[in-house]
């Protein structure tokens, strides 16, 4: 019994080290060296670089295509965050007797396996002014009044992409949302349906109180995600036009692989991962608080 209790304990310590190594040597470093390089003036190829002490959060905070691009993530984000009540209902629907359920599950969640470019690559040829299928499709329905320069038009694009995000990731959210709704107890349910409630006292009353943790996870990665979507607007519109389709990610990029501003770009990753923390203390604080009212009616 000595020997596989100790055989037991250098199992549990080896699985705790590895794990803190890795996060220590991948992220806490890089993480504090990023935070050293965002005040200095490091062009990331001169073996020296010069400390510019506050420099860089001032012109940051100064650059007004910078709030242009968060103004474009913030798109992303109320986008997704109105989609999340029609992904709930999605999940209630599919969690219920409902026929050939396992091939729309599939369905939904297809999109988001499939590679990230491939998708943008895919979108950018179905919304192409030159031959895009959705212009054509447009045509045949006879609605050429609506026809738009999808991915020029500073007033729509943002609309788009970020459409074209919503089709990647809600079925990621719908399958979270499922599992959530499948781990509630039956009996609750079916206690509650003979004391006559009806479906939307259900949904309502039982099982959105019930799943509010995963809301909250939900939420979060609708955050994380919007300040750090990346590759829809790099490779359909590149920013463009000028920088009307640009994102705080996509910005930062550039600032540190076009302009060679490795500070800068350090100075702007250190501040969206300020934000999301701030907002991720916030909504944890707002999704505690309204469990907690729950928990008191009870």
């Amino acid at each position: 019994m000595n020997r596989l209790n100790k055989k037991r304990k250098q199992f549990i310590v080896f699985s705790l080290v590895v794990p803190i190594l890795l996060l220590v040597g991948f992220v806490l470093i890089p993480a504090c060296d990023l935070f050293r390089m965002s005040f200095t003036d490091w062009d990331g190829y001169s073996p020296k670089s010069n400390f510019v002490a506050l420099q860089n959060y001032i012109a940051m905070f100064k650059n007004p295509d910078l709030w242009q691009s968060l103004r474009n993530n913030a798109v992303y984000f109320i986008v997704h965050l109105c989609m999340i009540f029609v992904e709930l209902a999605f999940a209630v629907l599919l969690t219920s007797k409902l026929r050939a359920a396992k091939f729309y599950k599939t369905m939904v969640f297809m999109p988001y396996i499939i590679n990230g470019v491939a998708i943008a690559y895919a979108f950018s040829y179905f919304f192409s002014p030159i031959n895009g299928a959705f212009n054509a499709i447009l045509t045949g329905a006879h609605l050429e009044g609506l026809i738009r320069n999808w991915l020029s038009d500073p007033k729509i694009v943002n609309f788009v992409l970020s459409f074209v995000s919503l089709w990647r990731y809600s079925g990621y959210h719908v399958i979270l949302f499922m599992a959530a709704l499948q781990s509630l107890p039956q009996d609750i349910e079916e206690a509650a349906r003979v004391d006559g409630a009806n479906t939307w006292q259900l949904f309502k009353y039982i099982q959105i109180p019930s799943i509010m943790l995963m809301v909250d996870f939900v939420l979060f990665d609708n955050i994380r995600g919007a300040l750090q979507v990346f590759d829809i607007p790099f490779v359909m519109t590149a920013g463009g036009p000028g920088y009307a389709s640009s994102t705080f990610t996509l910005y930062t990029i550039k600032t540190a692989f076009t302009f060679s501003n490795f500070g800068l770009a350090s100075t702007m990753a250190i501040a969206i991962m300020v934000m999301i923390v701030l907002v991720y203390i916030i909504q944890n604080k707002i999704i505690h608080g309204i469990i907690l009212k729950e928990d008191k009616k009870k």
